[in-house]
């Protein structure tokens, strides 16, 4: 059973930083793993993705103050966050779909507060 695991969500002030993990295990052949988020009332955000290659998607949200990395060794992927404001205040999910059926997996997501 593929399962991914998130960690690290917690509460910042606003123009800090936060670095979500995610990692899953399982045995699965990886075609991409990423991130979302969603806020109280809003539609649920794209904020990252890694496909197999490496090559990272396009994402609902600014690109400038977010980071997705990767370590296969471990497989996880990291969410690094600069710059919070109040209005990336979500539940961030991590997700990860394999190869051979194109099956999505997601965790149970990790809550991100940033205050003013």
């Amino acid at each position: 059973q593929v399962q991914p695991v998130e960690s690290g969500g917690g509460l910042v002030q606003a123009g800090g930083s936060l670095t979500l993990s995610c990692t899953v295990s399982g045995d699965f052949w990886l075609d991409r793993m990423g991130w979302y988020r969603r806020a109280l009332g809003k539609e649920r955000e794209l904020v990252g993705l890694l496909t197999r290659n490496g090559n990272t998607g396009s994402a609902d949200v600014d690109q400038g103050r977010f980071k997705i990395f990767k370590d296969s060794a471990k497989n996880t992927v990291y969410l690094q966050m600069n710059s919070l404001k109040p209005e990336d205040t979500a539940v961030y999910y991590c997700f990860v779909r394999e190869r051979k059926y194109l099956r999505e997996y997601w965790g149970q997501g990790t809550q991100v507060t940033v205050s003013s």
